[in-house]
């Protein structure tokens, strides 16, 4: 038995006779007795906070004597924030989202704003809280706290939020007009054949899926590329799947598949289309070829097409990653995707509880690489940049034919 082990065992048959305060002295003095490390080990043994066997060594140094009806009893302490202060989760849930709390239209369910900040705008309204705290009712509520990254030449960081607030004011008066608002990315390329995949399903005890031993590409089969259109009105994805190179034309011939397919028929009638993008990809702002295939695209169905960009490094924003990739890398964990049809149709055959409906095809269209665009040609682009960064929020026009 390890030394962890003896410990954990020790302190599950000890700790429940014992109070708090006897708990702490117990494992404050097994971490002393143990000298340097003591305490790392004492907690991952005990389950005690480093900070609470820390402050038992100190009382056992000091030699302080509580009386007996000072034991606090089991549940004892500070109350959590939230039951003290009954609003404060509202107040905050109000500062990270930039819009009204659970209104579908908002791409954005990822904080921004960080817990320093974040602290002192509820401090502002009154409330006793810390940075820490703020962090962990963040994480209660489901949110992700993401690392700040360098912003990209030409905006300044304090503008990443600001893009975020713009692309949300942007879906919501598309969406009050009855126009459709998608978002869209390229999911992960998977290998196509008999390869692990990431998860476990049910299966006859002793009888697991038997696939190859290492994950070299097969030169036949070769990668599926799902790039994906998700309606935020509808909850409904469209994916196709190539099979070649995720490029511009590639990414436009999917929300191509989905118009043609889904929503010409959905959108009767309306004439605009805004779309919510990674800055970065088949789709990135930068991409010549992305902007003069989505003209060609608008020329076609006669759509006045809007694009917004999330800034560099915030593609978890793209509400498609956690409202219709997420689930079907649910949907196929566990089972080898051994062709092009079975991924196709483990994709159409995901759902949720909520209501969600993909869509899947297959292209077999071969796409070319490295594909020029001339400036001539960009000249042609019927393009507006919006007055706010330009760059990542214009609209394209149909050209009249």
């Amino acid at each position: 038995m390890s030394v962890i082990s003896a410990y954990q065992k020790k302190y599950s048959d000890l700790f429940p006779q014992l109070h708090e305060r006897g708990k702490r002295l117990v494992a404050a003095s097994d971490a002393r007795f143990l000298g340097h490390g003591g305490i790392e080990l004492i907690h991952h043994a005990s389950g005690l906070s480093r900070t609470t066997i820390a402050s038992g060594m100190k009382e056992l140094t000091r030699g302080d004597t509580l009386p007996a009806q000072w034991s606090r009893r089991n549940g004892g302490g500070r109350h959590k924030t939230t039951k003290d202060d009954t609003t404060v989760h509202d107040d905050l849930l109000a500062l990270v989202a930039p819009v009204t709390r659970g209104d579908p239209m908002s791409p954005l369910l990822w904080t921004a704003k960080s817990t320093r900040h974040l602290a002192h705008a509820l401090r502002e309204k009154q409330h006793v809280i810390s940075h820490t705290t703020v962090g962990m009712l963040l994480k209660e509520s489901g949110y992700s706290l993401q690392s700040n990254v360098k912003s990209r030449e030409g905006m300044k960081y304090e503008d990443r939020d600001a893009q975020f607030s713009y692309i949300n004011e942007q879906a919501k008066v598309y969406i009050q007009a009855g126009n459709p608002v998608i978002s869209v990315d390229t999911k992960k390329k998977e290998l196509v054949g008999n390869y692990k995949n990431a998860g476990q399903e049910w299966l006859p005890k002793g009888a697991p899926i038997e696939v190859n031993m290492h994950d070299f590409p097969d030169k036949e089969l070769g990668k599926a590329i799902p790039y994906g259109v998700y309606d935020l009105q509808q909850d409904n994805g469209y994916v196709t799947v190539g099979i070649t190179h995720d490029t511009a034309e590639f990414a436009v011939q999917a929300i191509r598949n989905w118009w043609n397919h889904l929503g010409k028929k959905r959108y009767k009638g309306k004439k605009q289309l805004l779309i919510t993008a990674d800055a970065g990809g088949s789709n990135g702002y930068r991409v010549k070829l992305w902007k003069k295939t989505l003209q060609e695209f608008a020329d076609e169905s006669e759509l006045e097409i809007t694009v917004c960009h999330f800034p560099r490094g915030a593609s978890k924003w793209n509400r498609i990653e956690h409202k219709l990739f997420s689930f079907i890398t649910k949907n196929w964990r566990g089972r080898p995707l051994t062709s092009y049809e079975i991924i196709v149709s483990l994709i159409a055959a995901t759902t949720t509880q909520t209501g969600l409906k993909v869509y899947a095809l297959l292209d077999k269209k071969q796409y070319r690489l490295k594909k020029e665009v001339t400036d001539t040609m960009m000249k042609q682009i019927d393009l507006y940049p919006h007055s706010f960064h330009g760059e990542l929020n214009y609209t394209i026009r149909p050209r009249r034919k």
